[in-house]
């Protein structure tokens, strides 16, 4: 491997990891903001904020970038449907129904979803060693999830909001593998943009027929600071972030780093809520990070994007 390749996927693993931490942050405040906003109206004013912030820098790439964009409408009607709208609507709705413990395990999973995608659709394969090193960093999430007790794992039941979650994670999935077939040309934030606006077109009828039935959103000074920070780190750098990281070492290897959620979490818990930070904490951080160094040390070259402007 050359040393600019190298250079490019060390920084991509830093550009996912960051997009993980941010995602983590945002399970948490979103299970915080359960019962103060509906599922709907948060999705839908979310990235209404994200588009709004975008709008100044990312507008003239659009204007430049149209004939593109207007090419590719099909591609991009898809990714902003399933990665932005409905995938973001349901987290947020499953997390009314369940609890963030649960929400983190499911996460948990999308890594397999990935792999599997990316095999049945894309032809992409990992290595034994690397679906070793899969293994390793899944094994390590169970072991925080479960407190490293395999009757706490054992006791673990789905229900409507698991379940909503589920579908969740499969459409991020989706959305990751599409990444490969993301239209040449197009700028980095000009894309965001368009399957941000595409996303939340998809969900505002769900946040009409949500307020029409006795769900209204309701307006406090805390609610919108919670809404303008989701849209700003979890919305915009987050998804900048992954979209790049995933070009660089595809979403197989990608996917990995979504283990971190519960990472982060643990140790977010830990500094700022004063939470004990217990043996099978240590164990589950020390396999995870273990199964991405495994499966990312042996990930199949990907020549790196051209500059993005």
């Amino acid at each position: 491997m050359s040393n600019a390749v190298r250079r490019h996927h060390q920084s991509a693993y830093l550009l996912l990891t960051l997009s993980s931490l941010l995602w983590a942050s945002n399970w948490i405040v979103g299970r915080g903001l359960s019962g103060e906003i509906p599922p709907m109206a948060l999705t839908f004013f979310r990235w209404l904020c994200a588009i709004v912030m975008l709008a100044p820098f990312a507008w003239p790439r659009v204007r430049r970038d149209w004939p593109r964009i207007r090419a590719h409408w099909r591609i991009l009607l898809v990714m902003g449907s399933v990665g932005v709208g409905v995938h973001n609507a349901l987290a947020y709705l499953g997390l009314n129904y369940t609890t963030a413990t649960n929400g983190v395990i499911l996460n948990s999973f999308i890594p397999v979803m990935i792999v599997t995608f990316s095999w049945a659709f894309l032809g992409e394969r990992l290595s034994r060693i690397q679906l070793c090193g899969v293994l390793v960093s899944f094994i390590g999430v169970m072991t925080i999830l479960s407190h490293g007790s395999l009757a706490a794992l054992a006791g673990f039941k789905l229900n409507a909001g698991d379940l909503f979650i589920v579908v969740s994670m499969a459409l991020w999935s989706a959305y990751s593998i599409l990444l490969r077939r993301r239209p040449a040309g197009i700028d980095t934030l000009a894309f965001l943009f368009v399957i941000a606006v595409i996303g939340d077109c998809c969900v505002l009828p769900l946040y009409v027929g949500e307020t029409l039935l006795g769900h209204p959103m309701r307006w406090t000074l805390q609610n919108a600071g919670a809404i303008a920070v989701l849209a700003l780190f979890s919305s915009i750098f987050a998804y900048i972030f992954w979209n790049r990281g995933v070009a660089e070492v595809g979403a197989s290897v990608a996917g990995l780093f979504m283990n971190l959620m519960p990472v982060f979490g643990v140790i977010l818990a830990w500094v700022f809520l004063d939470e004990r930070l217990a043996a099978f904490h240590i164990a589950g951080i020390g396999l995870i990070l273990a199964g991405i160094f495994i499966t990312s040390r042996h990930a199949v070259i990907i020549a790196p994007a051209g500059a993005e402007h």
